[in-house]
């Protein structure tokens, strides 16, 4: 992983094995950032998105893995009273299973890259 600051805004690469989830809060731990949203895209080989289900007051989690292409990632880190960051993020993916083309979007727990992928994260 690379970033750098550029104004108020910054600027994360990661690349191949990096989880994307962990990076972001390690940037926002490294520039003392107590609350941001973020956006992004890239390529990731596994993701882990979430489903809540209001009747058990729970998530389900679904594992993807191979060629995921990430076109949309949008959340926010804020901290608690004691300095823990948290992250809500959503993600969206495509890939293509069986020479067909899907999409897997939702609550994103966790991803790791593939090959490359560009975040923007500004502080609030």
């Amino acid at each position: 992983m690379e970033y750098k600051k550029i104004g108020e805004t910054y600027y994360i690469r990661m690349d191949r094995d990096d989880e994307i989830i962990a990076n972001i809060l390690e940037v926002c731990k490294k520039e003392s950032i107590t609350s941001a949203v973020f956006s992004g895209i890239g390529g990731c080989k596994i993701a882990e998105l979430q489903v809540f289900i209001p009747e058990t007051g729970s998530f389900e989690t679904e594992k993807i893995e191979g060629m995921l292409e990430l076109v949309s990632l949008n959340g926010n880190v804020v901290s608690s009273d004691d300095g823990q960051l948290y992250h809500h993020t959503h993600a969206l993916f495509t890939f293509k299973k069986n020479g067909q083309h899907g999409m897997a979007g939702g609550h994103l727990k966790s991803t790791t890259v593939l090959y490359t992928a560009e975040i923007e994260l500004r502080p609030t």
